[in-house]
């Protein structure tokens, strides 16, 4: 059991730092965010509110408060990794593999957190 917490930690840690990666360079760096989104075939008015669900998800996971919160935090992430990997596919700009290392992160984080402790 002291094995799967441990394996959940280092998942959900090294999934928090992409996802604080990635909000921070939206605010930090939104010009060439906003580059990337257009080549992406998204809209640029999305990046602030996406870095902001980012952190919120974050909150509700390692919180743990609402397991409704964390599951839909969850999926969140699941959805933003998936979108993520397509569009760099389609466009060819071989960038997808964070997507695919978060959606591996998340995999593993979702299945070993231990569900007995949720409140």
């Amino acid at each position: 059991m002291k094995n799967k917490r441990l394996i959940y930690l280092i998942a959900t840690g090294l999934l928090t730092l992409l996802m604080l990666f990635s909000a921070g360079m939206y605010f930090l760096n939104y010009d060439e965010v906003v580059k990337v989104f257009n080549q992406l075939g998204y809209p640029p008015y999305i990046i602030y509110p996406l870095a902001v669900a980012k952190i919120l998800g974050l909150v509700a996971i390692w919180t743990n408060q609402s397991k409704t919160l964390k599951e839909w935090a969850y999926a969140g992430f699941f959805f933003d990794f998936v979108l993520a990997a397509s569009a760099h596919i389609a466009v060819a700009d071989g960038a997808y593999a964070p997507a695919l290392v978060g959606i591996a992160l998340l995999l593993i984080s979702y299945n070993t957190q231990g569900h007995k402790t949720q409140k």
